[in-house]
């Protein structure tokens, strides 16, 4: 059955062996990734060879993401490895302390006091545990417990409503992402950025750092921060696409907030032309169990009705027990949410308005594709934009885009709805024409009678030059 949701996993300790990654790709991975919060260079160089060592062996290629850490806001280690908060109790965050007791822990994050003033509400270990800060000296915040509980080492802090002034791209996010250009990352996604220079700049060091190995990976904005929902539109315009990471942003401007944002962001970004990702405890549950709980299943479909090019499994495929299963499990879901998904085609193409021959010809594909019942849609691309193009809008149409750029397949891998296969390149526009109808027949998505739309540029070759749209049926002269 034809999948349009792509499928991110990240992997770890339960999913690090050729054979496993082997059985996610063949299960429906679709991207891998990375998550440069844990483990070594080391680590993730072997990682990453294993997975393209896995997709060899599958006959199928599939997306490495590298996640990088971002700024480390955490309050330090204790001496006993952690303490329990009591409500109504005081308690100190010290910059200077370097052992944690009962009374007060460390900081990693030493500029913490300078961002803060007292009424300021601050929420540890992912909402958990809430402390008010009462009052800050010099390096000292001094806090009262509103909610309490255990807090152990290097949990993570959180101001409620935003504005911490941490830094997106730290020193090791800078050495982290000339390492995912060293094994040949196809995404960067830029963790806690505030504003569109945040992700320029990341996307500056990542150009550079790939130059050598002649990779410009696709840049995805991780929105978490409070103070990145206002400058949502100039996020989206630096990045290639955005992940809805509803951990850390849930922490920021309240869990109930979330879901509506979850919509809003989804929609911004394909009416930009971005990818999205929706990400965050979407199957928690079978980290320990064979099934998911009802609640993850309406999440993930939801996401799907929502229009996200990709859901997005995090400890589940990392640290669980079933990382195989979850992914099939997944998959069916995303199936069976795409059955009962309304085409709006017609309202989506009033009042636009297209300047570039590609994209018109990308967007009379999908138009003529949809009202005549074409099987497919074939494009001939060589960077993936036209693809990229008609995956904005849904038609039930799958779309196949054929590249000779072994790095564009890898690339589109995450856009909704959009199959990548390789073809060897022709100059010659009706051999590649033909080629890629005997691609696509070969692999069983046409059959002989079937009409199949094609696009493709003159003179062959050259990004952006997609200029031509042909109709065929599959069989009959060419």
């Amino acid at each position: 059955m034809h999948r349009a949701t792509k499928i991110v996993a990240t992997i770890g300790p339960a999913s690090s062996t050729l054979e496993i990654l082997k059985q996610m790709i063949e299960a429906g991975l679709d991207v891998v990734r990375l998550n440069f919060s844990h483990g070594t260079a080391d680590d993730h160089r072997q990682r990453a060879e294993f997975v393209r060592e896995a997709a060899r062996q599958v006959g199928r290629e599939v997306g490495l993401m590298a996640d990088l850490q971002g700024p480390k806001i955490r309050v330090g280690k204790f001496e006993n490895g952690k303490v329990t908060l009591v409500a109504g109790n005081p308690f100190v965050l010290d910059a200077d302390c370097e052992l944690g007791n009962d009374e007060r822990v460390g900081l990693d994050y030493k500029d913490l006091p300078r961002d803060l003033k007292p009424g300021d509400v601050l929420l540890l270990n992912d909402g958990l545990i809430v402390l008010s800060v009462s009052r800050v000296i010099g390096n000292e915040i001094h806090t009262v417990v509103k909610i309490g509980g255990d807090l152990s080492n290097n949990k993570g802090i959180n101001r409620q409503g935003g504005g911490l002034t941490a830094p997106a791209l730290t020193a090791k996010d800078m050495e982290d992402i000339r390492t995912a250009m060293a094994l040949g990352a196809d995404y960067v996604a830029v963790s806690f950025p505030k504003n569109a220079t945040d992700m320029e700049m990341a996307r500056q060091l990542a150009n550079i750092a790939g130059a050598p190995y002649g990779i410009k990976p696709k840049m995805i904005a991780k929105i978490e921060r409070a103070e990145a929902i206002p400058a949502l539109q100039g996020i989206l315009d630096a990045s290639d696409g955005v992940m809805v990471a509803r951990g850390d942003l849930a922490v920021e401007v309240g869990n109930a907030a979330v879901p509506a944002l979850q919509k809003r962001m989804i929609k911004m970004a394909r009416d930009s032309n971005k990818f999205v990702i929706t990400a965050t405890q979407m199957m928690e549950s079978m980290i320990h169990a064979p099934v998911p709980t009802r609640a993850e299943v309406s999440d993930v479909a939801n996401a799907v009705l929502d229009g996200t090019d990709a859901v997005m499994l995090s400890a589940e495929s990392a640290a669980g027990k079933y990382p195989v299963q979850t992914i099939e499990t997944m998959a069916a879901i995303c199936v069976e949410a795409e059955k009962s998904e309304h085409v709006e085609l017609d309202r989506d193409f009033l009042d636009r308005t297209f300047t570039r021959i590609d994209q018109s010809i990308a967007m009379g594909a999908l138009f003529t594709a949809y009202h005549l019942g074409a099987k497919a849609i074939v494009a001939l691309t060589e960077s993936g934009s036209t693809a990229l193009w008609m995956s904005r809008h849904w038609t039930h149409v799958p779309i196949f885009a054929l590249t000779p750029r072994i790095g564009s397949e890898r690339a589109m891998q995450i856009y909704r709805n959009v199959n990548p296969l390789h073809l060897d390149s022709s100059n010659d526009r009706d051999i590649a024409l033909q080629q890629a109808l005997e691609v696509v027949v070969g692999k069983g998505y046409a059959a002989r009678g079937d009409m199949v739309v094609l696009t493709v540029g003159e003179p062959m070759g050259q990004a952006g030059g997609t200029n031509t749209l042909k109709i065929v049926r599959v069989g009959e002269p060419y």
